[in-house]
């Protein structure tokens, strides 16, 4: 007959312990880049018309995709932001009357997308919401609402 000491139990006890611990902190460990996701965006706010010819030389680089999705003659940078964006927490750029804002907020993260929701409220009235899936390095555009004789354009584009 054996007989099984106190000290045999407690040892099996504190070898599971140990062991869920550990494999607590490893799945922890992992899942922190996404429980602290960051995204750096650059938000473009673009006033598009057909006032004349002009093209501003800081959006060069988005003229092409412009002139594909808009008819417009004139692209005139209003506005360019820098935003760092965590998971679930909306960032606002406040216009320049402070009648209207437009809020991104990073809504999800997935290896090389990043997905971002847009915003513009305008007197307390949302007139545009959308969501934009984002790769590192690219842009993305989106038509806003109206604004005088043309329209707000936002050029998004992001890095992580």
């Amino acid at each position: 007959m054996a007989i099984r000491g106190t000290g045999e139990g407690t040892d099996y006890n504190v070898k599971r312990t140990t062991l869920l611990l550990t494999a607590f902190f490893i799945l922890s460990f992992f899942s922190l880049p996404t429980a602290f996701a960051q995204v750096h965006v650059r938000m473009r706010v673009i006033l598009a018309s057909n006032a004349g010819p002009d093209i501003e030389p800081s959006l060069r680089d988005v003229h092409k995709e412009l002139g594909s999705l808009f008819s417009f003659t004139s692209y005139r940078l209003i506005r360019d932001e820098s935003l760092n964006l965590s998971l679930h927490q909306p960032a606002r750029i406040i216009g320049r009357t402070g009648k209207a804002f437009l809020e991104a907020t990073l809504v999800g993260q997935h290896k090389n997308v990043a997905e971002l929701r847009l915003r513009v409220v305008r007197e307390g009235t949302e007139i545009l919401n959308t969501q934009v899936r984002l790769f590192s390095g690219r842009t993305v555009i989106v038509g806003g609402p109206r604004h005088g004789e043309g329209v707000v354009i936002y050029a998004v584009s992001a890095n992580f």
